[in-house]
């Protein structure tokens, strides 16, 4: 009713084609919404009983045997033309003569509409009937609008949702190719605007899809984890990443059915909060038999956590489970109450690593973060640094605070160089300690390869607390040192390079010098920490033809005897993973593996030679004169808050 009271004037001549005896003509009539209604169909004994049914009751309303592909109406007739599930149950197939039979239709229905005129077809909106429809009006010039019915009734009786097609008709330019296609929600009112027939079946697809979830949500508890995205209106934009998170051990009360958990902005990627088996646990701790978490998108503006509970207060309802009470209180759960702090302080896009932004966000606690995200994997941290709070130096003085308007504390920017925030950079540097001899970390040359930038924390760290260390860095992406010189406060010396250049080709010059000058192998620690650009592959971290086994060798030979290759793999492909392990142990005798908890990194530690195998009274000292090392008098830093975990790591080693 809504939708046709939009394009239905009273005083509109209005077609029905194929009505059937569908009471929606009748409706309109007694409602008043509109009286001249012509309705015409091919069934002899349809248009008798309609007839006698509307009889005295509804004179200016008339009932045809008439055929819609050949209409004895002159031309430009009728205002409207209205088809509800005619369309539907002629296009059952795309067979050449059903679609001509269809063309026929389309060109009845524009040959006996005005010019303003629309047709207002009502339809289940399958994807073949609805593409057609589209391009052939779209095709001759008129406006396409589709709106989808505010749903109604009984969800568990009828759970597709119902669209009209609202073709209003224009005179085709010549030359002309431009087309307008709208599609116009259940929740709003104002058109979006989409660029091509794919497009607006692609909406309307997304919407089925969504329909038929809720309905079986529901029905039953869902067995895995459900993830949907609610769009921005005004840009077409994910605004919330949703999951739907069931808990069947927690027992189901009046006040423990259902609850939605707002994650803080820019946590989003914490284990608890970013992966199936986190929120499984959150929900689980939270005590609720349903838990949707909710993520928020850095593109998008928020009004607090009371502006996001008006906004999401309807949609997520529509994911309640089954037998929760009518017009029950659902609680919005958060970390602290509030909706975190995230603050974009960088975007820009590469040609190698593609949209890429850099943000401080609030963690747990009164920390901030500085992160690296590559926005094709928008869920993974590549770099992340610890930021401190400005220290006000002797002499200086305070700035008087205004008692009338107080501001909130700024958050802090500078970097705190000595704190490794990833823990797979914690196990990296704690492999150090496999270096080779009684005394692994002497006070001699340490000489060390470094593959992959990032926002480079893990080599400054490496130079900042080990003062004989010379360290070369290999970077493909001269965009990604310029983003960790001016965001991560990295910068080069005597004692840190680094190289623009393709890590396979750097790594394979360095081996043919060596062939060729046989020369000593010049490394005493390799670090591979590479991501993939290539999502389709089932190892995201390093790629492919860095765990060739013609590759790995060139890397045994820039490699000392004595020394370590560490490399970052994430893998969750498990052949893949065998394969190469595998190939790593044909190359190099002597392989440790470093897991991370809560994450998908495992960190190997090669050895090229057996004779290099470390017994664990001998790691232990590895490990002491690491420690000792990084508590030198000093330091620029105190490192007591990382030495926890890195000696972690090591004991775990």
């Amino acid at each position: 009713c809504p939708v046709l009271h939009k394009y239905v004037r009273p005083r509109d001549k209005v077609l029905v084609v194929g009505c059937g005896n569908s009471e929606l003509s009748e409706q309109m009539y007694d409602m008043g919404m509109c009286e001249d209604i012509v309705n015409i169909d091919i069934s002899d004994t349809v248009i008798r009983q309609m007839q006698e049914r509307s009889g005295s009751k509804r004179p200016k309303m008339s009932y045809l045997l008439m055929d819609m592909l050949q209409m004895d109406f002159p031309d430009t007739h009728f205002q409207v033309v209205l088809d509800k599930g005619t369309l539907d149950a002629i296009l059952t197939d795309e067979e050449e003569a059903t679609l001509a039979k269809v063309d026929k239709m389309f060109a009845e229905i524009s040959r006996v509409l005005q010019v303003g005129g629309r047709y207002l077809c009502i339809s289940l909106a399958q994807a073949h009937v609805l593409k057609k429809a589209v391009e052939y009006f779209s095709q001759e010039g008129w406006v396409v609008r589709v709106h989808q019915v505010a749903s109604s009734g009984d969800k568990q009786q009828f759970v597709l949702p119902v669209f009209v097609y609202v073709m209003t008709k224009f005179r085709k330019i010549p030359g002309s190719t431009q087309q307008i296609l709208e599609i116009c929600p259940e929740e709003q009112d104002k058109p979006m605007r989409v660029e091509s027939a794919e497009q607006l079946v692609a909406a309307v697809k997304d919407r089925q899809h969504y329909a038929l979830l809720c309905s079986q949500l529901s029905k039953a508890p869902c067995g895995e984890q459900v993830s949907l995205d609610l769009c921005d209106k005004e840009c077409g934009r994910p605004r919330y990443t949703l999951h739907v998170v069931d808990s069947p051990s927690v027992k189901p009360s009046r006040d423990n059915r259902f609850a939605i958990f707002i994650i803080p902005q820019g946590r989003e990627t914490e284990w608890l909060f970013g992966t199936e088996e986190g929120r499984r646990q959150l929900a689980a701790s939270a005590g609720f038999g349903r838990l949707v978490t909710v993520a928020l998108h850095r593109e998008q503006h928020y009004e607090g956590m009371a502006g996001i509970q008006t906004e999401l207060s309807g949609k997520v309802m529509e994911l309640a489970p089954p037998g929760l009470p009518a017009r029950q209180q659902v609680p919005f759960l958060s970390v602290g109450g509030d909706i975190g702090v995230r603050t974009v302080r960088h975007c820009d896009t590469s040609p190698l690593s593609g949209e890429y932004v850099v943000e401080d966000v609030k963690g747990d606690g009164t920390c901030y973060f500085r992160r690296l995200i590559f926005l094709r994997n928008r869920n993974v941290v590549q770099s992340e640094a610890r930021l401190l709070s400005p220290v006000t130096l002797p002499g200086q003085k305070k700035r008087r605070k205004d008692k009338k308007k107080p501001s909130p504390a700024e958050p802090p920017t500078t970097i705190d160089k000595s704190y490794l925030c990833c823990e797979h950079h914690k196990a990296m540097v704690a492999g150090l300690c496999l270096l080779g001899g009684p005394d692994p970390l002497p006070g001699t040359l340490l000489a060390v390869l470094v593959v992959g930038l990032g926002g480079g924390c893990r080599p400054l760290f490496i130079h900042d607390y080990f003062s004989q260390a010379q360290v070369a860095v290999v970077e493909i992406d001269p965009s990604m040192l310029e983003v960790a010189t001016c965001w991560f406060g990295f910068c080069q010396g005597d004692r840190m390079q680094v190289h623009i250049s393709d890590g396979l080709d750097y790594v394979t010059k360095l081996a043919t010098e060596a062939q060729w000058v046989m020369c000593w192998a010049q490394y005493d620690a390799i670090m591979f920490d590479v991501d993939s650009k290539d999502l389709t592959v089932g190892m995201s971290c390093p790629p492919p033809a860095f765990v060739e086994k013609t590759f790995l060798q060139k890397v045994k030979t820039i490699l000392k005897p004595e020394g370590v290759f560490v490399l970052n793999l994430v893998c969750r492909d498990a052949r893949l993973k065998e394969s190469v392990l595998a190939t790593l142990k044909e190359v190099f005798p002597l392989l440790y593996t470093r897991r991370i908890e809560g994450e998908i990194n495992e960190i190997l530690f090669c050895q090229p030679s057996p004779e290099g195998r470390r017994d664990p009274t001998e790691l232990a000292a590895g490990a002491r004169v690491l420690e000792g090392d990084l508590r030198q008098p000093g330091r620029p830093w105190d490192s007591s808050y990382v030495l926890a975990d890195m000696l972690q790591a090591v004991k775990i080693l």
